[in-house]
């Protein structure tokens, strides 16, 4: 007696549909996981982002919040002006919270926070000096630069509530109300800003 097998195989062209399909989807998937990673790097990157703007932040607003009504020369001539003087991206003033406080005790510190042209391009930099000395500001060491920082701006509060873009202490006769700053930091595929207001707590009178 012989016994007959129906034996039935893939043929040939569903072997092949059935591989495109696999690589499709294989494909797909891939580029989710892909974009998938994409996202997660990007979000990384803006947390390091604002960890860093809110780190340098913190570091000017406890400086800038100190400021006091210092008078000195502020160069060669002997007569004596009130140092505060800010433009929209500098800004230069007596501080009794120095950034980077000194190995000695001293009471007050001169400050000066700008941008300035580097090798990479503009750069946070930020120059300290105790007080009294002479030159307290142009001849201030550099205590940071930080090629990070892409854009750095100053606004200031007068006595009518009104934020100007430059302010002259002496020309003022006295402090602003509060000190605006805004810093900004470019990276993956935009930029990250970050602006704090801080209150002096030695206004105008």
């Amino acid at each position: 007696m012989s016994h007959r097998r129906d034996v039935r195989g893939f043929t040939l062209l569903e072997l092949i549909i059935a591989l495109a399909i696999v690589g499709a989807l294989l494909a797909i998937a891939f580029g989710g996981l892909r974009v998938a990673l994409a996202a997660w790097t990007q979000g990384e990157d803006r947390a390091d982002a604002h960890q860093h703007l809110r780190g340098v932040s913190a570091v000017l607003g406890r400086a800038v919040g100190a400021a006091y009504p210092y008078r000195a020369s502020a160069g060669l001539s002997p007569e004596p002006v009130l140092l505060f003087r800010g433009t929209e991206q500098r800004l230069e003033l007596v501080t009794q919270a120095a950034p980077f406080p000194p190995g000695i005790p001293v009471a007050f510190s001169a400050v000066g926070i700008g941008l300035e042209s580097v090798a990479e391009g503009p750069a946070l930099v930020v120059r300290q000096r105790i007080l009294p000395n002479q030159d307290p500001f142009t001849e201030a060491p550099v205590m940071l630069r930080d090629a990070e920082i892409s854009r750095l701006e100053f606004r200031y509060l007068n006595m009518t509530g009104t934020w100007q873009e430059t302010w002259d202490g002496e020309a003022e006769s006295g402090l602003p109300r509060a000190v605006r700053i805004t810093v900004a930091t470019r990276g993956g595929r935009g930029e990250t800003t970050l602006a704090l207001t801080v209150t002096l707590r030695t206004g105008m009178p």
